[in-house]
């Protein structure tokens, strides 16, 4: 994966197999129970709790070791800077593609590290509640583009990590609906968590540089951690498939769906239709935007077959 890029030599990530991944547990324990993770996981996103063993509880001891490296080293910055100010929220970004299982990634990282002993406040929030309103897309022409960079509001993003970041309270973040397939108009309150989990496409991104030298900001810059959940295209596209099949016959059956129309589709009219979407918008989002992210995230998870992680990329400090 990375050796392809870099050579074995000069890659900038540890690399794992699952099971070399699974002996970094040592005596982290499982918090979660079977009933948990079928809770947890995604439409056909068939995480185990084997799996969850192997890599999440791992992935929440290195957690637990990096946040209490930042807590020191805000400590330090205190001490030198001569003030007493409060810790400010550990956030962390979990990117990948259409159909990959982000939001599974997400919810069971945020189980876990709840369960920590000294109960941390954790939180989740996704980026689809940052996307431009449906009206706000057609008038730009963008409605074909749901999901790109151009189709979020980044400027209000970029606000909402930044009032996170300085320990500011109850900071709104707006709301998505997957079933109107639009933003809500509504809002969640995030009030100074403990560990902020940001899941999207495209948190890894970064924008254009200015040629004046100016400095910007990239939503990037406010992760302390960063999880790419990484498969091959191929298994992305299956996936995607599997996924508008399986909703077909579930979520767009409700009238008010916005995909309802779908749900009359024949199986076979149905996938055509998936595989459309995918090679005409999902796959140059994917080639464009996500895979070239991947290289800058801090762990890589890879996907093979069924979902399951078969390797691990830690980056190097």
């Amino acid at each position: 994966m990375i050796e392809s890029i870099f050579g074995a030599e000069l890659s900038p990530y540890h690399e794992f197999s699952a099971a070399e991944w699974a002996r970094l547990r040592a005596d982290e324990p499982m918090t979660l129970e079977p009933e948990d993770i079928k809770r947890l996981r995604s439409l056909n996103d068939p995480i185990s709790m084997a799996e969850a063993e192997q890599i999440y509880l791992p992935l929440t001891r290195l957690l637990s070791l990096y946040v209490e490296a930042i807590h020191g080293l805000h400590h330090v910055s205190s001490a030198f800077l001569q003030h007493n100010g409060e810790r400010t929220p550990f956030i962390i970004g979990v990117a990948g593609s259409v159909a990959v299982g982000k939001s599974t990634t997400a919810r069971i990282l945020r189980a876990l590290l709840r369960r920590w002993p000294a109960s941390p406040k954790v939180d989740l929030v996704t980026t689809d509640g940052f996307l431009l309103p449906n009206s706000e897309l057609e008038k730009r022409g963008l409605m074909e583009r749901k999901g790109f960079p151009e189709s979020y509001d980044r400027l209000a993003f970029l606000r909402f990590l930044a009032a996170i970041k300085s320990g500011k309270p109850n900071v709104e973040a707006p709301l998505y609906s997957h079933l109107t397939y639009d933003v809500l108009g509504e809002t969640v309150t995030v009030d100074r968590p403990d560990i902020l989990i940001v899941e999207g496409l495209n948190i890894l991104q970064p924008g254009d540089l200015p040629k004046t030298g100016k400095p910007v900001v990239f939503a990037s810059d406010f992760l302390d951690f960063s999880v790419y959940i990484d498969a091959p295209e191929p298994l992305l596209r299956q996936w995607y498939v599997e996924r508008f099949l399986s909703l077909r016959d579930t979520a767009f059956k409700d009238p008010n769906s916005f995909f309802h129309r779908f749900s009359k589709l024949t199986e076979t009219e149905a996938r055509e239709l998936a595989a459309e979407i995918w090679t005409s918008i999902n796959l140059p989002n994917l080639t464009e935007n996500i895979v070239p992210t991947r290289g800058r995230a801090d762990l890589i998870l890879t996907k093979s077959h069924d979902h399951a992680i078969d390797r691990v990329a830690l980056r190097r400090l």
